[in-house]
């Protein structure tokens, strides 16, 4: 997903906390479901319209608003009004080039994670955004369609513990969903690099060349995506938010872990890309080789022979052999006597 780089200058001169959409154009309209819970309750609504959102907080139930489609920002900054949230807090909201971040006022917290997918071929990368507060959780998404869907179910079923917790564990659901997303990314683009590196081996060209840079700018983007994700859990894990319990430092140090993997995976491609690509470049050297190898057995062959052709081609009155009658079938046997020769030479030093 590739934002439109044009968008950006429609904010310059416009005083902070503006609202301007950064990011891929979208048609689709933005829509908002609500989830509202605890152990013995549960109620679940599409469609919502930011008019009729739950008052936030409700200290009897975690409502959990999910938002698909930021290119609406008058419905964001109603759903972000409806929250309380600070303009500045919108406005980065609406600006899909955000950095992952951790933000901590005074009623909430504001992260900054990118959720992955593999499609097509291809790493996509999206924003998401989330506001933790008392007792609810807000997600912005630039788009329908996320790796929450396991999550949802277990609310609706009232598996394991979620029901039973508040608005700090779904949170730590929701990162931890993205995180295991990258699992899952890596896995993908793991089997295609060995795709690349089976390329190279049995006949690179320049498309494989074009893949091997395809793959190098993904890992950039997924280096993006998790070394500064890692900053984000760690401060939520280290931090003395009261909208965390310590009880949850535990779970959040899991996520921190599975991040650390996730960034020293993503190390370990891009060396293995590097090698890739220096694969491709020695094995188009070897090509190389092997061609001018062959030209060059090819051009000394032909010396001798062209040497024979030179002489017995000058134009002299007094030639002895030119006079005899089998002076020409002499000089081609003695010239194909010379090349099979040099070839059994040749063939002897390993050179052919």
């Amino acid at each position: 997903m590739t934002p439109d780089p044009s968008r950006s200058s429609l904010k310059q001169g416009l005083p902070p906390g503006t609202l301007v959409h950064i990011g891929e154009r979208r048609d689709e309209p933005v829509t908002i479901s609500v989830i509202t819970y605890d152990e013995q309750h549960y109620d679940e609504r599409c469609a919502v319209a930011p008019e009729s959102l739950p008052d936030l907080p409700d200290g009897r139930y975690t409502t959990w608003i999910n938002v698909n489609g930021l290119h609406e920002t008058g419905l964001v900054k109603a759903v972000g009004d409806r929250a309380g949230l600070h303009p500045l807090t919108e406005e980065d909201i609406v600006n899909t080039r955000q950095r992952p971040k951790l933000e901590e006022y005074d009623d909430y917290l504001y992260i900054v994670t990118r959720m992955l997918r593999y499609e097509e071929g291809a790493v996509r990368s999206e924003q998401v955004s989330l506001i933790l507060g008392p007792s609810f959780v807000i997600s912005f998404q630039e788009r329908a369609g996320d790796v929450f869907d396991p999550i949802r179910e277990r609310l609706r079923l009232g598996k394991g513990r979620i029901r039973k917790e508040g608005a700090d564990y779904l949170t730590y659901t929701l990162l931890d969903a993205v995180v295991d997303g990258y699992f899952l990314v890596l896995e993908e683009f793991g089997d295609a690099i060995e795709g690349i590196e089976e390329e190279v081996l049995a006949s690179a060209d320049a498309e494989t060349l074009q893949a091997i840079y395809a793959a190098k700018r993904e890992l950039i983007e997924l280096r993006r995506s998790v070394w500064p994700l890692r900053e984000v859990v760690g401060a939520l894990e280290r931090g003395e938010s009261p909208l965390i319990q310590k009880a949850m430092r535990v779970y959040l140090r899991d996520v921190y872990d599975h991040t650390f993997q996730v960034a020293e995976t993503v190390e370990t491609y891009r060396d293995t890309v590097a090698g890739v690509l220096d694969l491709y470049l020695s094995e188009q050297s070897r090509r190389m080789s092997e061609v001018m190898k062959v030209l060059t057995v090819i051009a000394t062959i032909f010396i001798p022979l062209t040497f024979i052709a030179g002489v017995y081609g000058m134009n002299f009155r007094h030639m002895p052999e030119l006079d005899h009658p089998w002076a020409y079938p002499a000089a081609l046997v003695g010239m194909a006597t010379v090349a099979i020769a040099m070839l059994i030479w040749f063939w002897r030093k390993r050179w052919i």
